[in-house]
């Protein structure tokens, strides 16, 4: 059974929130219009990925995030520490349900006439709901495409190259400086990570966080993962080495006689 994931959110308001969110996320922040949103990231000095969200601009002064992985108590109490003399409020909203919408373009938001209770994001063959009432039709689209859930073992141990952050326009690395930039523009421009993002099946049922091991070495870690009949589909980072041996379409077998096959890849 798919354990249910829930909308953990939190509002950054204030006259100077679009200048605070976007000298501390790694996405172009003030290119960001009203009633859009655009994958983000909070990073560590470290260039780890602390966070990973979708970044809503509600209006000038206010935006949402809704968090893929995390908790928006934890994460708000964080944010905190940087406000300083920043008119800036930072508030982690209760947690919600995610359930899948109708077909909206992507980026956009759609929300009900009595505000943001409810709100849909666009996700082009789909939307994602926030509100009342959940569901988990949502998530193999989006495991499909590649959008990365991050478990909680995961945050703060991952390098955005890894979870295919660039793709996503979560990270740039033509704006100001943000924490854990200076990482970010040396892989940008000199490569060098060695694990990347795959959709892969496995032949068993596997826990999102579960470290994949061939021969005793850790050679990825598994994002997400769905039941989907008999099958197992997830998102996994993999050691470039390990996909080097398999074509996509090919099975490599692990510890525990783990099978695994590659589907898609991404690139940084």
């Amino acid at each position: 059974m798919n354990l249910p994931l829930f909308a953990e959110t939190l509002l950054i308001e204030g006259a100077d929130a679009p200048a605070f969110a976007h000298a501390q996320f790694s996405s172009a922040v003030k290119s960001l219009a009203v009633d859009r949103w655009q994958f983000s990231a909070w990073l560590d000095p470290r260039g780890r990925v602390l966070a990973l969200f979708h970044l809503a601009r509600l209006a000038d002064d206010r935006h949402l995030l809704l968090l893929r992985g995390g908790s928006a108590a934890v994460m708000a109490e964080a944010l905190r520490r940087f406000v300083f003399r920043s008119k800036v409020r930072i508030t982690a909203l209760p947690p919600r349900h995610l359930a899948c919408g109708p077909a909206l373009a992507q980026g956009s938001l759609a929300s009900e006439p009595a505000g943001d209770d409810d709100l849909s994001l666009g996700c082009d063959s789909h939307s994602l709901r926030i509100g009342s009432v959940g569901d988990d039709a949502w998530r193999l689209q989006q495991l499909r495409a590649g959008w990365p859930w991050l478990p909680d073992s995961c945050l703060g141990e991952l390098l955005p190259p890894a979870i295919s952050l660039q793709r996503l326009q979560a990270v740039v690395v033509d704006k100001g400086c943000y924490p854990g930039q200076e990482i970010v523009a040396r892989l940008h421009f000199r490569g060098g990570h060695k694990r990347h993002l795959h959709r892969v099946t496995l032949s068993q049922a596997a826990n999102a966080g579960d470290v994949l091991r061939q021969e005793g070495r850790d050679i990825g870690r598994v994002l997400d993962v769905i039941a989907n009949g008999t099958e197992f589909e997830a998102l996994a980072t993999l050691n470039d080495e390990l996909v080097a041996e398999a074509d996509a379409g090919n099975t490599l077998i692990l510890d525990d006689d783990v099978a695994i096959t590659l589907l898609s890849s991404w690139p940084a």
